[in-house]
């Protein structure tokens, strides 16, 4: 069984129009999403777009849930929220599912979609020059 073998099938099933909640791990998505304690909703990626996360098979080969940042024909660039300027790029291809929702403590799926998740996702990338001191203090309000 390779290390990839859950996502891959997540990634089957997705395909098959099926949802699948899948956890994950690290800080990259932080304050969006919290690794370790919330989990994505993930579906087809139909139609995936600037803002949007997705599940991608980025280069040097592995799979990242991260925020499409830029898409240039059929090159895209993916940036995770909690990165302070490291990127990622895979092709449409390499997407292989788009996060609706993110799951928490209370079980409830909360969408990312929202007029309100949209606006401060936005906010949050006009933000990176002070980014580094604003993760600091979410990493010590999160992970203690």
């Amino acid at each position: 069984m390779t290390d990839n073998y859950i996502i891959e099938e997540a990634i089957r099933l997705v395909s098959e129009g099926i949802s699948v909640t899948l956890p994950v791990s690290g800080t990259s998505m932080l304050p969006f999403i919290i690794g370790g304690r919330e989990s994505v909703i993930l579906q087809k990626p139909d139609g995936a777009k600037v803002g949007d996360v997705v599940l991608a098979w980025v280069m040097p080969g592995r799979y990242v849930v991260h925020r499409i940042i830029r898409i240039d024909g059929e090159h895209v660039t993916l940036m995770g929220d909690g990165n302070l300027a490291g990127t990622e790029h895979c092709t449409i291809a390499g997407i292989k599912a788009i996060a609706t929702h993110v799951v928490g403590d209370d079980d409830h799926p909360h969408s990312l979609y929202t007029p309100w998740r949209r606006r401060a996702a936005l906010l949050w990338w006009h933000l990176r020059p002070v980014r580094r001191y604003l993760l600091a203090v979410i990493r010590r309000c999160h992970l203690d």
